[in-house]
């Protein structure tokens, strides 16, 4: 990892998040109709998901060209929290406060999106001591390295990915109860259910950190944690599918795409945790072809999007699906950035 490599790397998070806020504030302020009032905050606030990668990005980083002042280890993480919290916050608000059923459905997602990018920063705390990993990986055995997290730590970090998911699920859940109060209340719930795929595959992702820096990364993880980001991705996709076959002909349908959408940031976020339990104290030569998943992904989203676009001409149903998986194209291409920073660091060429 050389200076300019680095450089291009944590420039990759940013330049996606100002994507997003630009193309989600042209979206909303553009027009007045009310597919443009879902699209628009949806599309800018994932932007704040790609500053929250960012700072996982920085926190590996600076470790790998030796910049990494101990200070940043608090400073880092705190930015990406008052991130989520900010976005969280603006989600409540605007649901809270909606005059129609269209910002009903954006604030929910929105504070959906909140949760994600704590998620993520919970990763970047996870990853402060990111150098011990090729350290321990080294290493015969799995005795705890005194330099790692305690267990405490271990425990709390995890904790706080599982819980900030169940909320994710539970939110999800309640949504679904009131649909019959309104189809956007289907809409919402459905969404939140793909955002609690993403955050529970985070869960994986802390867990595999974690565990690797304190040295106590078992056989059993190394199948268990690919395998969860793995079902969760399967479960969005297969949910979004369900979803436009069941629904054919109701505009509620285009929701499923998004669904596909959400499911494709969990394989994406698949290619991390894979690539940690690959290279674990082992060689695996085709570490460096990991990254390529990612990119897969984000040109999946960014072709099905483009198709929406194209559908949107005939039916304004499309709008909101063909703006959203751009946005969503952009978190996988961020996480394109983060796996080939992971390979990077954990190489043993």
């Amino acid at each position: 990892m050389n200076h300019g490599i680095s450089v291009l790397f944590r420039a990759i998070p940013v330049a996606m998040a100002f994507i997003c806020f630009f193309l989600g504030g042209f979206i909303y302020l553009y027009g007045d109709d009310g597919a443009r009032q879902v699209a628009g905050p949806v599309v800018f606030f994932l932007g704040a998901v790609c500053l929250a990668l960012y700072t996982t990005a920085v926190t590996i980083i600076r470790q790998l060209i030796h910049k990494f002042h101990p200070v940043l280890k608090y400073v880092i993480p705190v930015f990406g929290y008052l991130v989520a919290a900010i976005v969280l916050i603006m989600g409540i608000v605007i649901f809270d406060t909606a005059p129609n059923s269209n910002f009903i459905v954006s604030g929910h997602v929105v504070a959906g999106i909140g949760l994600i990018a704590a998620c993520v920063s919970t990763v970047a705390v996870s990853s402060v001591k990111f150098y011990l990993i090729p350290v321990n990986s080294g290493v015969s055995g799995n005795i705890v390295n005194e330099k790692g997290f305690s267990g405490a730590a271990q425990y709390i970090l995890i904790g706080l990915a599982v819980l900030i998911s169940l909320v994710a699920w539970v939110w999800a859940l309640v949504l679904l109860s009131k649909i019959d109060e309104g189809a956007y209340y289907f809409v919402a719930g459905t969404v939140m259910g793909g955002l609690a795929c993403i955050c529970t595959s985070l869960i994986a992702l802390v867990a595999s950190i974690v565990k690797q820096v304190r040295n106590t990364y078992t056989d059993r993880d190394r199948q268990m944690w690919p395998k969860l980001v793995l079902l969760m991705g399967t479960i969005a996709f297969v949910w979004g599918i369900v979803v436009i076959l069941s629904m054919a002909g109701d505009a509620a349908d285009t929701t499923g795409f998004i669904m596909i959408g959400l499911g494709l940031v969990c394989f994406s976020i698949s290619s991390k945790v894979i690539l940690l339990s690959k290279v674990w104290k082992q060689t695996f030569v085709l570490a460096n072809r990991i990254p390529m998943i990612p990119v897969i992904t984000a040109l999946l989203c960014l072709f099905l999007g483009v198709f929406l676009f194209e559908e949107g001409l005939y039916d304004n149903a499309f709008f909101v699906p063909a703006r959203v998986l751009a946005g969503l194209g952009a978190i996988c291409f961020c996480l394109f950035s983060i796996v080939s920073i992971l390979e990077s660091g954990t190489s043993k060429k």
